[in-house]
């Protein structure tokens, strides 16, 4: 195989994700991850030459996801969340951006009203173990719990939680089930469940419905069935959560607002917007 140039891989690289209609900023992502430099690096590096050793399994990813679609994070066996490198798989959602817009949020709230205190929070459907694992890492007072139906995805978010040494006691239930059995009262429940209706699959792309597990993306009715179980079992805790926060889909702000006060009829739920002005969060702040 010739060797060949960085700037050079890059451009046959990104050509050939562009002819495949893949993304072109893969081609980047992927070398600096092949070649594990940091990104000054890799933009002073542009003329160095690239190891046969780096190239021959750069070239075979590359193409693998232009055929398949295999999400780069796949690859890589990583992801970056909220400024940490998280372990995931096909066993666990990888995380989007937005959901890094759901912590602020947590956190924010947590800062301002647990200034004495330390707050329990209970992250439902821990998935990959990102959102309790950085909560847990930027509220050091905090109690975190976490709970996930997948064994296989408990197994990935302790491997996290052991990678940042960060104090989460995970339990395995579906949603609120470990913590009513425990009888755990919390501050804070905090949760990005799965929110998209079984109907719109034919819409998203193939990075995403052939390799995300479908049991972290679609719920029924109309994707609020998950919404409706966790409400249902927040109705039966011993104490209400000064703080709920959930991530939702751009159109479920306020059918998700109107489950929330149908157990909680005295709150004032919130709808947020993301960073690209979509609906994404609710947030009901129970200072009672």
């Amino acid at each position: 195989m010739e060797v060949k140039k960085q700037y050079e891989v890059l451009q046959w690289a990104s050509l050939f994700l562009e002819e495949h209609g893949r993304e072109k900023n893969v081609a980047v992502i992927l070398l600096q991850h092949f070649l594990q430099v940091t990104a000054i690096k890799f933009y002073m590096n542009m003329q160095q030459l690239v190891p046969e050793e780096v190239l021959t399994p750069y070239m075979a990813a590359i193409k693998q996801h232009a055929s398949t679609g295999i999400p780069v994070q796949h690859l890589m066996g990583c992801t970056s969340f909220y400024g940490r490198e998280f372990k995931v798989n096909e066993d666990v959602l990888i995380p989007r951006p937005e959901t890094e817009e759901l912590v602020q949020q947590v956190i924010q709230h947590v800062n301002h009203h647990f200034v004495d205190k330390c707050p329990t929070i209970v992250d439902v459907g821990t998935g990959s173990g990102i959102i309790a694992i950085t909560l847990a890492l930027e509220l050091p007072k905090a109690m975190v719990y976490a709970t996930d139906v997948s064994e296989q995805a408990l197994k990935v978010a302790k491997e996290n939680a052991s990678r940042h040494q960060a104090a989460v006691v995970f339990t395995a239930g579906d949603f609120l089930a470990p913590v009513l059995e425990q009888n755990i009262s919390m501050d804070v429940l905090v949760c990005n469940p799965p929110y998209i209706a079984r109907e719109d699959i034919s819409f998203m792309a193939d990075t995403v419905k052939n390799f995300d597990p479908h049991l972290a993306l679609f719920a029924e009715q109309n994707g609020l069935a998950a919404y409706k179980k966790i409400v249902y079992q927040m109705a039966q805790l011993s104490e209400r959560p000064y703080l709920v926060a959930f991530e939702i889909g751009y159109q479920q702000g306020e059918a998700v607002s109107d489950l929330i006060k149908y157990v909680y009829p005295d709150s004032y739920p919130q709808v947020l917007q993301d960073i690209n002005g979509k609906d994404r969060m609710v947030i009901v702040n129970n200072n009672i």
